[in-house]
């Protein structure tokens, strides 16, 4: 399943596409939620034994080695997907606009360059000479949880949040739409994809390239609205129903 098309604003926080970058990898990579998840949960214990101030040097040194390796498992998988994701880009004849797509992380830098082993060694030195600093603001400072998603308009080859609010959506739906058909060739089925406002604030051509687009790739898609009259090219093609008053209804 993909729910990417109400993505992230460039001009935002790095956490929004962040949250978006890992939604992405999730689809080629079924463990990356979850390495996620015990990356995260290990640096709050981390955190909450320096708050405490009598932390067993040990036992900080244990959940730092975890951390490490969950973190290494992040960083590389979204390495892995970004490269993936940036060839399909380049080779779909969509018309969206490309991207060109990276991962600002220390981590992930490091992995560029360096073998896994190394990078989970360094970051394992980084962590412990970093306790004093993250005790004191209550935050672990750094790791794959600072992570960005860097996208250009490879056409203009403008940063993202230089381009305006219809050619950043239009990007976004760009990247979901080769993620979509990326996702169908590596497992041969394509995914559900949950499309939220998908068409608002694009106009009459690019609707009908999407809608031609996403037939294409043969997905079940759920598009979501609030003016009938955007989809009517879908008009014999799709069904309609209606949120009102608490009740879904076909319309």
């Amino acid at each position: 399943m993909a729910n990417a098309a109400n993505g992230p604003t460039f001009i935002e926080g790095p956490s929004g596409r962040r949250r978006y970058l890992d939604r992405l990898v999730a689809a080629y990579h079924p463990t990356h939620n979850r390495e996620v998840n015990a990356y995260e949960k290990v640096m709050r214990e981390r955190g909450r034994l320096l708050l405490d101030g009598n932390a067993d040097p040990v036992w900080l040194k244990s959940l730092e080695q975890r951390m490490a390796e969950h973190g290494v498992a992040v960083a590389a998988a979204r390495l892995d997907a970004i490269d993936k994701l940036g060839q399909a880009i380049m080779e779909s004849a969509s018309a969206f606009p490309g991207a060109i797509l990276r991962v600002g992380g220390e981590l992930e830098e490091a992995l560029l360059s360096k073998p896994a082993v190394e990078v989970e060694a360094e970051f394992c030195e980084r962590l412990d000479a970093t306790r004093s600093h993250d005790a004191k603001s209550g935050r672990t400072s750094i790791g794959p949880h600072k992570s960005d998603l860097r996208v250009r308009h490879a056409d203009k080859d403008m940063p993202a949040e230089l381009c305006s609010t219809g050619e950043q959506k239009a990007l976004l739906i760009g990247i979901t739409l080769a993620s979509a058909r990326l996702s169908a060739t590596q497992f041969g089925a394509p995914p559900l994809l949950l499309l939220d406002e998908i068409v608002a604030h694009l106009d009459n051509k690019r609707r009908g390239f999407l809608f031609e687009e996403l037939e294409d790739i043969g997905s079940q898609v759920w598009m979501t609205g609030t003016d009938k009259s955007l989809f009517s090219q879908m008009e014999k093609k799709a069904r309609f129903f209606c949120f009102e008053s608490g009740k879904i209804e076909e319309d």
